[in-house]
């Protein structure tokens, strides 16, 4: 049977475990932390929003940028401080302005047909996430940002996305507890919908282990040797580590090939095979605001937003929890939770939400892995057993259904099964 390794266990690895099962290969995948979903995957903003799949590489993100850089509680900021990595991203982000239009539609068909397949998913395997279909609701304080949204919607709609405007009376209908009288307008999109993507991914590793998957947890893979036919690796099982769904305990083997699933680190591990993908992480925040009590559960929106001019998106996970997310970071691979980007979140709740308590919420960051131009790397590397599928930025849960399934048809054409 033909084998392939997979390296990374969030939402882009195991859909992409999933799909490569669901086709007949066999599995290892292969992840540094003790669960699946445990990076990027675990606590971001919750939304499976084709709506939000306009590309930032437009002169407008630009200069919004250069304004925002002395603002800390900015929605997007940049460490100005040197560096090869960030500067030469940034360069081919700009070379990239001209293919907005383009980039922006394509994504926009990517994420409607993702959007089912995931929903398939999950009605096969019958997984609960905290799945909420009421839609998600962009909102705007000012005409000349309303105005700049209403030429993004038409690229939306012609990528074939049902999302209309709504006025501020219309925008009360939608969502009755957004505490707002100064709002402009806004564009709703009844197809879209929110969820807990750590319980979605932690679900389909089930899966996949009870479909014949080996998944070894607290590893990480330390060296490639690539063959005529196939590719070597090694790795190293931190202490208290093992393997769900095998009893092996090697830490070499041969495998027919790999996909490279591994967010942020996949640059690094592309430069060991030779590849060169230029993908750079991108820091998110969140906070999970608990909803202790009765007032809190009944004041909490149960329709997603999403803030225009904060650039601050909202999800309902479920009777007693509230995501509130946003902002992009450009600081390297730093992981810390910073109070001073925290605390725009929790202000915008108490001014939007001023009835849902905030005393217990909890902070996240995790960085999103993104390439220059915005749009997933999926294919083939220089060897003939080496695929990637990562580079998914924001849209990462949105997308991953369908780019699950595009490497493992383009796998098909290359390594095709073995009995």
């Amino acid at each position: 049977m033909t084998h392939l390794a997979v390296i990374g266990a969030g939402i882009t690895g195991i859909t992409t475990a999933y799909s490569l099962l669901k086709k007949g290969y066999k599995v290892t995948v292969f992840d540094r932390h003790p669960y699946a979903a445990m990076e990027t995957s675990f606590a971001n903003g919750g939304q499976l929003s084709a709506s939000n799949a306009e590309v930032w590489n437009s002169t407008a993100t630009l200069l919004k940028g250069m304004k925002w850089m002395m603002r800390k509680d900015a929605p997007l900021l940049l460490n100005p401080l040197p560096g090869w990595h960030k500067y030469s991203w940034l360069t081919e982000f700009v070379a990239q302005i001209p293919n907005y239009r383009a980039n922006t539609i394509a994504t926009t068909k990517l994420a409607i047909e993702a959007r089912q397949h995931l929903f398939d998913i999950a009605a096969t395997e019958n997984l609960q996430f905290n799945h909420e279909k009421r839609g998600i609701l962009h909102i705007y304080r000012d005409k000349p940002s309303y105005d700049i949204a209403a030429k993004t919607n038409q690229l939306l709609m012609e990528g074939g996305l049902d999302r209309h405007a709504v006025t501020p009376s219309e925008i009360r209908q939608i969502e009755p507890t957004l505490a707002s009288n100064q709002l402009y307008g806004g564009f709703y999109t009844p197809s879209d919908s929110t969820g807990d993507i750590h319980l979605f991914t932690k679900g389909l590793a089930e899966a996949c282990l009870k479909k014949g998957a080996t998944i070894i947890y607290n590893s990480t893979v330390t060296g490639f040797a690539p063959k005529p036919k196939g590719i070597d690796l090694r790795w190293s099982v931190a202490h208290g580590g093992g393997l769900a769904g095998d009893d092996s305990s090697n830490d070499q083997g041969h495998f027919d090939g790999v996909v490279v699933c591994a967010g942020v680190e996949s640059r690094a591990i592309a430069d060991q095979l030779n590849d060169r993908i230029n993908i750079y992480p991108v820091k998110g925040y969140s906070i999970t605001v608990m909803l202790d009590d009765e007032q809190s559960r009944d004041s909490a929106p149960m329709v997603s937003l999403l803030d225009e001019d904060t650039k601050i998106v909202t999800s309902r996970l479920g009777r007693d929890r509230f995501r509130v997310a946003g902002t992009a970071e450009f600081n390297g691979f730093n992981r810390d939770i910073r109070a001073d980007r925290i605390a725009p979140l929790v202000a915008w709740t108490r001014r939007y939400f001023p009835k849902v308590s905030t005393e217990h919420s909890v902070p996240w960051a995790g960085l999103r892995p993104m390439t220059p131009n915005m749009m997933p790397y999926i294919g083939q590397g220089h060897h003939a057993s080496v695929f990637y599928n990562t580079g998914h930025g924001h849209l990462g849960w949105t997308l991953s259904a369908a780019t699950a399934d595009m490497i493992t048809n383009q796998i098909g054409l290359t390594l095709p099964l073995a009995a």
